[in-house]
C-alpha cells in the first residue's frame, strides 16, 4: 500500500504541474493534427493504390504511434529542470520508493497520450476514419504501451545526462530514423527492398503494421500478433531500465 500511496502522490504533483503549464500538452498534439489535416486528405484519392478502401484507416495508426513515440520521448527536458530546481534531491532524502518516483511520472505522461490518442482519433472521424471500435481502442493501447517505453526511457536518460543540450541531440538522433524508417506516414511495402529490409529491424515498425491491422480490425492476424508482443516488450525493457537508473541515482 505505501507504494501505491508514494505513486499516486508522484503522480498527483506531477498532473497538477501540466495542468498549470498546458502549452506543451497542446504543442504535443498539435503536430500529429497538422498531419492530419494537411496530409491526410492528399492520401484520399491514391487509398486504392496504397490497399486500403479508407486512408485514414491507414494514416492515423501511424499518427497514434508518432504521438506516443514524440510526445513521451521529450519528457526527460521536464526531469532535468526538477533535477535543477532540487526537486530530485528532495525526494531523494525521503523514503520513497525509487520506483514510484519513476511510475508517478510515467501514469502522468500516459494519462495525457490517452487524452490526445482519444482526440485524435475523434478529429480522425470528422474526416472519414471507419473501422473497429474495439480495434481502436486496442490499437490506443499499444500506443500507450509505446509511450510508456518512451518515456521510462527518457527520464532514464535525462538522470544520465542531467543536460538538455546532450539529451536533445540524442533524441534527435533516435526520433528521426523511427519516423522515416517505421511507416508512419506511408506502409514500407511502397519502398525498395533494401529499405524495407532494414525497418523489418525496428520493433516499432511491427507495432505500426499492428495497430494498423487492428483499425481494420484483424485482431488475430500476424501483424497484430508481433505488434502486441513489440509493444509489451518495449514497455517492460524501457520500465527496467527507467526504474535501475532512478535506484543508481538515488542510492
Amino acid at each position: 500500500m505505501t507504494f501505491f500511496r508514494d505513486t499516486f502522490i508522484v503522480f498527483r504533483r506531477q498532473f497538477r504541474l501540466a495542468l498549470r503549464n498546458p502549452a506543451w500538452v497542446i504543442i504535443g498534439m498539435l503536430q500529429p493534427v497538422l498531419y492530419l489535416v494537411l496530409f491526410g486528405p492528399l492520401l484520399e484519392p491514391i487509398a486504392g493504390q496504397l490497399g486500403t478502401a479508407n486512408a485514414y484507416t491507414l494514416f492515423v495508426p501511424g499518427l497514434l504511434v508518432q504521438l506516443g513515440l514524440f510526445g513521451a520521448l521529450f519528457a526527460g527536458f521536464g526531469l532535468i529542470g526538477e533535477w535543477r530546481d532540487g526537486v530530485i534531491e528532495s525526494e531523494r532524502v525521503t523514503p520513497a520508493s525509487r520506483v514510484a518516483l519513476l511510475l508517478g511520472r510515467v501514469l502522468r505522461d500516459v494519462l495525457q497520450l490517452t487524452v490526445q490518442g482519444l482526440i485524435l482519433i475523434g478529429l480522425a472521424f470528422a474526416f472519414g476514419l471507419r473501422g473497429s471500435v474495439g480495434g481502436m481502442l486496442l490499437g490506443l493501447l499499444l500506443v500507450i504501451l509505446v509511450g510508456t517505453a518512451c518515456a521510462s526511457s527518457s527520464y532514464a536518460l535525462a538522470l544520465a545526462t542531467k543536460s538538455e543540450d546532450a539529451l536533445a541531440p540524442i533524441l534527435n538522433m533516435v526520433t528521426l530514423p523511427l519516423l522515416l524508417l517505421s511507416g508512419i506516414l506511408l506502409p514500407m511495402t511502397l519502398g525498395p527492398g533494401w529499405l524495407q529490409a532494414i525497418s523489418n529491424v525496428l520493433p516499432t515498425k511491427h507495432i505500426v503494421d499492428g495497430v494498423r491491422a487492428v483499425f481494420r480490425g484483424d485482431l488475430l492476424s500476424g501483424q497484430t500478433f508481433w505488434g502486441v508482443l513489440w509493444a509489451i516488450v518495449l514497455a517492460a525493457a524501457g520500465l527496467w531500465i527507467g526504474t535501475r537508473t532512478f535506484r543508481r541515482q538515488n542510492a
